[in-house]
Formats: structure tokens, C-alpha cells, sequence
């Protein structure tokens, strides 16, 4: 027993130096913290979903979730092969150019109306606090930052380590111009020495004003959030992007709920859906859509085009690491939805509804 103790010991006060370390953020406190009581979506010193949103969905247990990640051989979990890419020059493209870049899993660089946007990037090649758990795959690091031109808008969609990557945004904090974020989220951004100036942290049916017919809507998702020990103390959010020429929906990580038709209600038709698709389970279905729930959220959307990300970069969940281009490429024979699906680096027209697609992913092991 004593022996027993002290290993115990030892390791709460190992775990507890370890999350000294700047990549776990900061919570939010002082005048931040006061800020996130007014909201309506804050209750019981946490934030909370539109719906009752268990972590696992009923009939699934944390021991079966355990086994079925960590212990269970998953064929084709990751590629044996190197995941194909292009190095597009983004330094070079015309600032003229309506486009998106995709990086892998759920980052992405969005050049519209003469703005440049990027989105949850993560270029450190690890997807987890503790180093070497969750890799890329190989061929999913073709950029990094010193890649990217100037960003006028960092969009986060929630405090996550495969969205908020602690090296890549040190890096980036002088290209970058203003960071949208949910309440709470920029204490983790001003611990890492981004100005008060640089942040805009706003909570759900907020809008933000970006530029003259540049416009942000802060809108739901259905997830969670927190780094650390820290869980709901930052709000996981989804965006609108609208612009005189067209609109983008920003979707972060969410369940599928009815806030997507409620968006679709207020602001459709949306000329593109980027919704997450990939990293899925039936056990948490409430917090990940699975690949129907995306094209029954690209519908609720009304959207014109889908672009499914969440996929592709990082074995986050027990299927084949294809599996979510595969299963959403076969579903959408019923529903017929306009599919984006492009290579990592692949230059996607945001004008060119008619763009076509190639499937990739297939032919690789």
C-alpha cells in the first residue's frame, strides 16, 4: 500500500508539472471569465449544448470505447502508403482569386473577395499534448507556415489539440491579423502573446463586422471543448462567412442537431458547407457526425456544395483511415449532393460550382 501510494504520488505530481507546460493555454479568468457568465449558453460553471449532448451515446461505455481505439487491430487505420499532394505557391496566388486550400483533416486557407482566411491550421505533424500519439500521416505535412502569406482571419473553431496546435500558432502569430474565436478561447491565444487587439471572441448569434461586405455570423455546433483537465470552459462555435459574393459555412467539429437547419433557415442557400466528416463513432455520435448526418446537415444547410473535412491527416477514431470519403462518396448516390473532395494542396475554385473532383483516395493502401 505504501509503495502504491507513493507510485500514485509520484505520477499526480509528474502529470501536474507536464501541464505546466504552455501548449495546455490558459483558462479564462478576470474579466474574460465575468464576460462568459452573462452568457445564456454558460450554466453550472460550464457551457453547454443546444440539446442534451451525452459524451457517449446511449448503450456504448468508455470500457467498449477503450478496447475498440486502443486494444482492437483496426485494418487500414492508418496508410501504408504516402497520402498524395500538391504544393500549391500560396505566396504567389493573386489576391483576386476566390479559393480554398485544404491542408488535411480540418485545416484550411480561404483567399476570398481580397481575404485571406485560414482555418484551425495545424502543421506540427502531432495531434496530441504528449508527443508521438497521434502522428500525420505520411505525406500530410507538405506545408507549414513559413508557406503562408499574411492572414487577415484566423478562424477557431474550438480548443482541441487537432485544431488548436500550439506550435503552429506561436509561428503564426505575427502573419496573422485577427483571430475569431468562442468566449473564452482567446486566453489560451493571449497566454501564447497575441495581443487583446488581435482577438475577437464572441458567443453564439454574435456578428462580427469584419471589413465593408465582410461579414462573420457566430452560429452553434454541437461539441465540446478544453485542453488539460479543463473541459466546456471555452465555447466551440461555427461560423457564416458572408461576403458580397458569395457564403461559406465554417463548421468546425458538431453532432448532428437541429441547429443546422436553423442556420440553413437563416442564412441559405450557402454556396459551401464545410462540414466535419471523419474521427466518427455510433458511441459519440452526439458530438461527430457520421456520414449520413453530414449530408442530412449539408441539406438542412441548403447548400449548394459540401466539402467534407475531418479526415485524412490523423487516426483519431477505430475506422479505416479512407473510410470517410469512401462511406460519404457511396451515401450520396441517394441524396446527390455536390461534393468537394480535394487532394491536400489541391487549388479548389470557389466560382466554379462545376469543378470536378477525383476520387483520390482510392488505389491507396
Amino acid at each position: 500500500m505504501v509503495i502504491t501510494s507513493i507510485v500514485v504520488g509520484v505520477l499526480v505530481i509528474a502529470t501536474a508539472l507536464y501541464m505546466q507546460q504552455d501548449k495546455f493555454g490558459k483558462s479564462p479568468r478576470g474579466e474574460r471569465l465575468e464576460r462568459i457568465k452573462q452568457s445564456p449558453n454558460f450554466k453550472n460553471g460550464k457551457f453547454q449544448n443546444l440539446s442534451k449532448t451525452p459524451q457517449l451515446t446511449e448503450g456504448h461505455n468508455y470500457f467498449e470505447v477503450i478496447y475498440n481505439n486502443y486494444i482492437k487491430k483496426i485494418p487500414w487505420h492508418h496508410p501504408a502508403d504516402s497520402i498524395p499532394s500538391l504544393k500549391t505557391d500560396l505566396l504567389s496566388l493573386s489576391v483576386d482569386s476566390n479559393v480554398l486550400i485544404w491542408f488535411g483533416h480540418s485545416s484550411y486557407f480561404i483567399q476570398i473577395d481580397g481575404k485571406r482566411i485560414l482555418v484551425d491550421p495545424v502543421f506540427s505533424g502531432n495531434a496530441s499534448p504528449l508527443p508521438g500519439t497521434v502522428k500525420s500521416f505520411k505525406g500530410t505535412d507538405a506545408y507549414n507556415v513559413a508557406d503562408l502569406p499574411d492572414i487577415d482571419y484566423l478562424f477557431i473553431s474550438h480548443d482541441h489539440y487537432d485544431h488548436v496546435d500550439y506550435s503552429t500558432l506561436i509561428a503564426l502569430k505575427d502573419k496573422t491579423k485577427k483571430v475569431i474565436c468562442g468566449l473564452g478561447v482567446g486566453s489560451h491565444f493571449e497566454h501564447w502573446g497575441y495581443t487583446t487587439d488581435q482577438i475577437i471572441e464572441k458567443d453564439w448569434y454574435e456578428k462580427v463586422q469584419l471589413d465593408i461586405d465582410f461579414t462573420a455570423f457566430v452560429e452553434p455546433a454541437r461539441h465540446f471543448s478544453g485542453r488539460g483537465l479543463s473541459t466546456n470552459n471555452t465555447l466551440w462555435a461555427s461560423y457564416i462567412v458572408q461576403t458580397s459574393s458569395m457564403k461559406i459555412y465554417i463548421g468546425g467539429d458538431s453532432g448532428y442537431d437541429t441547429h443546422y437547419a436553423n442556420i440553413g433557415n437563416k442564412y441559405g442557400p450557402i454556396d459551401l458547407a464545410i462540414l466535419d466528416n471523419g474521427q466518427y463513432d455510433e458511441a459519440w455520435r452526439y458530438i461527430h457526425n457520421l456520414p449520413e448526418d453530414v449530408l442530412k446537415a449539408a441539406q438542412d444547410l441548403k447548400a449548394k456544395r459540401l466539402f467534407p473535412v475531418h479526415s485524412s491527416k490523423f487516426a483519431l477514431a477505430a475506422h479505416s483511415w479512407d473510410e470517410p470519403l469512401k462511406k460519404i462518396t457511396e451515401l450520396n448516390k441517394k441524396y446527390n449532393v455536390s461534393l468537394v473532395t480535394p487532394m491536400i494542396g489541391e487549388i479548389v475554385n470557389l466560382n466554379d460550382t462545376t469543378q470536378p473532383f477525383k476520387q483520390w483516395w482510392k488505389g491507396i493502401n
